[in-house]
């Protein structure tokens, strides 16, 4: 077992943060060393970490939509890899990526223009030409759903769909996907109907792949399927809140599915909490078992190490990353004393 962890942070550069940083989380303690820069870039928003590790991702303000960089985990550095020479007229700046289970594919969700894009990953780690698919109408709210907001991307544990929430729509869209050439197709059925005004925005498989979770924006609920490998498709089976019931701003965040299985957690922002449900086993079905306050400001995004020992919460407005001891039996969290600051801190991706 690892005596630590390596943890990137991804940022926004809008202030004092310049780009992505790495720290070590002592995994007898729970202690986190000082934050170092190890990839100065701007706004890499999110960042994702390949399935063989040695390459890491981030989102990028460029046509090429996405920057990738060598990783080397005993420094830690990141060393950057070109950026796509192929460009597309509407590619902007992602929000969200995914890699397939095999490396060859990476998917980006933009938010602002509302598509997904594919783009095939290269022995070298370097990115191919990226394939459109853009999203087309409105949802019922016109201030949030004026048009398509693609969320996020989700592979799911097979390998053959792409599951991709768009706030804006209302909608989790359902792709087939073929990495041997970053392809994406509309499954049959190609989507599933969310909640009104609820915004879809992060999705999560259950450890055994016949459950799904998505934590909404605009709702701050957390929606259970029941997922069917078959044909990629979703059955709605539960809408339960990650908020108190006296609490009115709702403004929902990430959501993470323990490695055992047993638990769900979700964040929510302006209340600055993380709600924590158990799991039924059988049904998938969620009970809620507390809601902690987040120990900072607007916890945009939080990760669990892979042993299920810790869970490290980044914080958009306060910059604080704090750490709670997760109870292996009951799931309930512990902040840990001290906590460690990045500005703009709103993505949390564990290496090992």
């Amino acid at each position: 077992m690892a005596s630590s962890h390596l943890i990137f942070f991804g940022t926004y550069t809008r202030t004092t943060s310049r780009g992505i940083y790495a720290a070590r989380l002592d995994d007898a303690t729970g202690e986190l060393s000082a934050p170092v820069l190890v990839a100065e870039t701007p706004n890499p928003t999110w960042v994702t970490l390949s399935p063989d590790k040695k390459f890491l991702y981030a989102v990028h303000p460029s046509k090429a939509q996405v920057i990738g960089f060598k990783v080397d985990p005993t420094g830690p550095t990141l060393t950057p890899l070109p950026l796509s020479p192929w460009a597309h007229e509407q590619a902007g700046s992602a929000c969200h990526i995914a890699i397939d289970a095999t490396n060859r594919t990476l998917i980006s969700a933009n938010y602002a223009d509302g598509y997904v894009a594919a783009m095939p990953i290269h022995a070298d780690g370097t990115l191919g030409e990226l394939t459109i698919t853009q999203h087309t109408g409105h949802g019922p709210n016109p201030q949030r759903q004026e048009k398509p907001h693609v969320h996020s991307v989700t592979i799911s544990p097979d390998n053959r769909f792409a599951l991709v929430c768009d706030l804006g729509l209302d909608k989790i869209f359902t792709y087939a996907l073929d990495a041997a050439h970053a392809r994406l197709t509309p499954a049959n059925p190609p989507y599933t109907e969310a909640v009104p005004c609820s915004g879809p925005r992060h999705f999560k498989f259950s450890n055994d792949g016949r459950h799904a979770y998505n934590v909404t924006e605009m709702a701050a609920t957390v929606v259970a399927y029941d997922y069917d490998p078959a044909n990629g498709s979703l059955t709605q089976i539960q809408v339960i809140s990650a908020l108190p019931p006296d609490f009115q701003a709702k403004w929902g965040a990430e959501i993470r599915v323990h490695p055992n299985g047993k638990f769900v957690y979700a964040s929510n922002r302006g209340h600055d909490s993380i709600a924590v449900f158990a799991v039924d086993a059988d049904s998938g079905k969620l009970t809620l078992l507390e809601i902690v306050p987040s120990g900072g400001k607007v916890p945009r995004n939080f990760a669990l190490a892979p042993n299920g020992k810790w869970l490290v919460c980044g914080h958009q407005d306060s910059g604080d990353v704090t750490v709670f001891r997760v109870d292996p039996d009951s799931g309930k969290l512990t902040q840990m004393p001290g906590k460690q600051n990045i500005a703009m801190s709103i993505c949390v991706a564990f290496y090992d």
